[in-house]
């Protein structure tokens, strides 16, 4: 365990709410999105409901002052491969997003890997370890 910093606490929090906001769109406007962004729906939604658990997991983490260090490095990590999944997903032809798809998966993408810098820079300025 390790003395949350501020900015990774805020950091962790931010990335809450906006994969919280996520997730409730994706799993209750799949269908809309679908047509909107030119995505499969069931890719939205299974996201949505996988965020779902993400929020969950995130959340409670910022609203901790001692966080266990491994769990928040594999969000740190989970971040980075996030953003790197979302632009090879991209790149594979795997999906034919439309345009505004394609903008609002690298904007995902680029928003997804400032939390993750920004929450390895917190985790950085965290305090020393502590007893569970």
């Amino acid at each position: 365990m390790i003395h949350s910093s501020q900015l990774l606490r805020r950091a962790l929090l931010a990335d809450a709410v906006f994969s919280g906001v996520s997730a409730i769109a994706m799993v209750l406007g799949a269908g809309a999105l679908a047509s909107l962004l030119g995505l499969p729906e069931a890719l939205l939604r299974e996201t949505g409901l996988f965020l779902i658990a993400y929020t969950a997991l995130v959340g409670w983490l910022g609203t901790r002052m001692s966080v266990p260090k491994p769990l928040v490095m594999l969000v740190v990590v989970g971040n980075a491969a996030w953003t790197l999944a979302s632009i090879a997903l991209l790149l594979s032809g795997a999906v034919s997003p439309n345009l505004f798809g394609t903008i609002v998966i690298l904007a995902q993408a680029v928003a997804t890997g400032v939390f993750a810098e920004l929450q390895y820079v917190g985790l950085r300025r965290s305090g020393e370890t502590v007893a569970a």
